[in-house]
């Protein structure tokens, strides 16, 4: 995750204004910490392509460009947009001039709309002029008064971020907003629309390299999200100059503030690629990380849940060298007690409800990692009665109860996720979930297994969403544990009855888009070679 994760001028005075060609930053607000207000976000909801096509109509009629979000209800990062974006009141004013348009992951056709716009991950947050044309995607782990200026860079430059970045890998000069916006586009939810996932490392390092002399503060971003990219710590050219670069970052408060977001959810990648071995040279890269993280989790100026990922990220590079499965870390006592007590606090401190859905299942899950079982188990299910989407909160007590081997307890969670889950898309996700646990931990379940089976089939077949983008994905899940847990035929039978349920949803799938391929070769048989 990575998760992880996851937007006026006055009308009146901006009125006449708001093309994108002409678009004037004089009409764009200052971005200002503003207090929550009464008033709201007046999104308009979509569900199928007669309503994008509306929303698209009203911008062009209007002047206006579109700002889509793309989200769901459990997702906590969603719900952090919620709790301090889509609250404040500069954006809620600024969205006054654009067509704000919603959509969310479980109305009947939005897996459909989610193939158009190439979204998947939750959430995704676009700005397209009012022709339709795609001007960046929005940073939605970003600060949030960071992702208001990038969006009134956005508004006002006008110029598609394809054009942008074919102009930057040309070498011709750009404007210090333009190399922002290439900063601060949402890579993490590019779906390869600009580049390959696997050639995003070497792109970024490009373009660093020629932000440097226009923009500093973007080109130092740029190499950081390089780096974060570089999952595998290899691929990338590091040298002295670079290493030098991040922990000038990492020694200024001012700079590691404004890398916030870089620096805590990149942070053991960074590490891995500056420093692949460990020994002396990564131990003083990771003193100097875990200055920088203290910092960052102190500054009161941040949101709680940025606050708690700088925490994440110190746990995180307390772990780089222990095993990845370890149930148990030997980390340091004195953080073990820190992590308890801000779980402890925010627990308290936190009432918004939205915020709890983003902070406290972080929360939870950082106890997790830290082997504080009996604490997080506690936590979520202390918060079960306080959360909108408690079946999110009982997903993570299954995969806690399963990391510590209570087999059995681990599969009454998910079950009780699958059963409480609402929406098609969700269902589809949390049945997947539920089905693989029992693939895994009750194999000889046999009537357990085809009957969640069946019943995500019979889902699927009311839903006409169902064979698109993140539905797709789960069901094509469902078929891949299925075939696995049949891989020497001793369920044959099963599976069997399992395609001639499921032929009859496929006679009904829509051919287009490949739907119905998609649907067909969900339980395909192998070909004996």
């Amino acid at each position: 995750m990575k998760l992880p994760a996851s937007l006026r001028p006055t009308a009146l005075a901006c009125a006449g204004l708001l093309s994108l060609a002409a678009f004037s930053p004089s009409c764009i607000l200052p971005v200002s910490a503003a207090a929550p207000t009464a008033s709201s976000v007046s999104w308009q909801e979509a569900a199928g392509d007669a309503d994008i096509e509306k929303a698209f109509a009203q911008a062009r009629s209007e002047k206006k460009p579109v700002l889509l979000y793309w989200g769901a209800k459990w997702c906590p990062p969603c719900n952090q947009l919620k709790a301090t974006l889509f609250n404040r009141q500069d954006f809620i004013e600024q969205t006054r001039s654009i067509v704000a348009v919603h959509l969310d992951g479980d109305v009947p056709g939005a897996q459909k709309l989610g193939t158009r716009f190439k979204v998947r991950g939750y959430p995704t947050l676009i700005l397209f002029s009012n022709d339709g044309q795609e001007l960046t995607r929005l940073p939605g782990e970003a600060d949030a008064a960071q992702v208001m200026k990038v969006l009134q860079l956005g508004l006002a430059g006008g110029r598609p971020i394809k054009s942008v970045l074919a102009d930057a890998r040309a070498g011709k000069k750009l404007s210090a907003n333009e190399w922002k916006l290439l900063g601060f586009y949402s890579w993490e939810t590019d779906e390869q629309q600009l580049v390959p996932a696997a050639q995003r490392p070497a792109l970024l390092a490009q373009l660093a390299a020629g932000a440097q002399g226009a923009d500093a503060e973007t080109g130092t971003r740029l190499w950081l999200k390089a780096l974060a990219a570089n999952e595998d710590g290899k691929g990338l050219k590091v040298d002295a100059a670079l290493a030098e670069r991040v922990n000038k970052v990492l020694a200024s408060a001012a700079e590691a503030r404004a890398q916030t977001d870089a620096l805590s959810y990149g942070a053991p990648e960074i590490v891995r690629t500056l420093a692949p071995k460990a020994g002396p040279e990564r131990q003083a890269l990771l003193d100097k990380y875990e200055a920088a993280l203290k910092r960052l989790e102190a500054d009161a100026s941040l949101s709680r849940a940025d606050r708690l990922a700088a925490l994440s990220a110190r746990v995180e590079l307390a772990r780089i060298d222990l095993p990845k499965d370890e149930r148990h870390p030997k980390l340091n006592p004195a953080l073990l007690q820190e992590v308890r007590d801000t779980a402890a606090r925010l627990d308290k401190e936190i009432t918004d409800g939205y915020e709890r859905q983003a902070v406290i299942t972080e929360a939870a899950g950082l106890l997790g990692l830290t082997g504080q079982w009996e604490q997080s188990d506690a936590l979520l299910k202390s918060s079960l009665t306080k959360s909108h989407s408690p079946y999110y909160l009982m997903s993570m007590l299954g995969g806690n109860a399963k990391k510590q081997g209570r087999k059995d307890e681990a599969l009454r969670w998910y079950e009780e996720a699958f059963n409480k889950s609402e929406g098609p898309a969700t269902r589809l996700q949390w049945g997947a979930t539920y089905l693989a646990a029992l693939v895994e931990l009750a194999p000889q379940d046999a009537a357990r297994i085809e009957k969640v089976a069946g019943q995500l089939f019979a889902e699927a077949e009311k839903d006409k969403g169902a064979f698109y983008e993140r539905s797709a994905r789960s069901l094509k899940k469902v078929g891949t544990d299925l075939q696995a847990w049949n891989k020497g035929g001793q369920h044959e039978a099963t599976l069997g009855k399992l395609r001639g349920q499921l032929d009859g949803v496929c006679a009904k799938v829509d051919t287009a888009d490949q739907q119905r391929a998609t649907c067909e070769g969900l339980l395909k048989p192998a070909r004996k070679g």
